[in-house]
């Protein structure tokens, strides 16, 4: 004869964040909050995506407290997954939980990049710049209109990518990419503030890094150098008034 449990359902698990990515599938812990009539002797049981993946016999001690169950990392794979546990007590029917709906995202942008490499991901192209301006340098009527830069397409671009341009010290975050951009090159612009923020630099790295909807970071690509000319007009000449009396402008003879 079925024992069937009259509890009511008990609350969804929860996790640190309801977006999984590389780093956190690690070291994922699942949350079981304190539930009614708990009891020495209760058996917590975990299941992700209907798979038993770890128990928890509980003691005097985990009364009242949250109970932390961790999940192999074995489990963990991309796409959406369902997470609940299951409660065994003495003299008792086992009780469910709602299902908490995780979002796993495992893969990098740009592809997950290698220790040996620090903070850069060799797997991302260099920013493309116009010829011109990568051999000529960015002069002052440049400067005014702009610089355009292009991001190539990198491995596992996806929806809702969050793109930063680090141009010199001064970093540009760009609109989330759109499905309909995925697999497209980025087209940026980058304004003259933004130049004229960063100043003049004969060799000015100019990067990016993705983060993705999950919190996956590409770290960033191997950065392109451009020299920065005269970036602010006035320091070209600097006016006569500017002068100390200990510094006189010296006339030609």
């Amino acid at each position: 004869m079925t024992c069937t449990s009259h509890t009511p359902e008990l609350p969804a698990p929860t996790l640190a964040s309801s977006g999984i990515n590389i780093t956190s599938a690690a070291h994922l812990e699942v949350v079981v909050a304190p539930y009614p009539g708990m009891d020495p002797g209760d058996l917590v049981e975990l299941f992700w995506d209907n798979c038993y993946v770890g128990s928890r016999l509980l003691t005097e001690s985990d009364l009242r407290a949250s109970i932390c169950l961790r999940v192999p990392e074995s489990f963990i794979v991309n796409g959406t997954s369902r997470v609940h546990y299951r409660v065994m007590q003495i003299g008792r029917g086992p009780a469910l939980s709602a299902a908490r709906q995780v979002q796993v995202k495992l893969d990098c942008p740009g592809g997950q990049p290698s220790a040996l490499t620090g903070d850069e991901n060799q797997s991302l192209a260099p920013v493309r710049i116009p010829e011109t301006i990568r051999r000529q340098g960015v002069n002052p009527n440049q400067i005014r209109r702009g610089v355009p830069v292009t991001i190539e397409p990198y491995l596992n671009m996806a929806a809702d990518d969050a793109i930063t341009v680090r141009w010199g010290d001064v970093r540009m975050d760009l609109p989330r990419i759109k499905p309909c951009e995925v697999g497209q090159p980025v087209h940026v612009w980058v304004p003259p503030e933004v130049i004229m923020e960063a100043g003049e630099d004969l060799r000015l790295e100019v990067t990016y890094c993705i983060i993705d909807r999950v919190g996956n970071n590409s770290r960033w690509a191997p950065p392109r150098t451009l020299k920065i000319g005269c970036a602010n007009p006035y320091m070209k000449n600097p006016p006569t008034d500017l002068l100390v009396a200990a510094e006189p402008r010296r006339r030609a003879p």
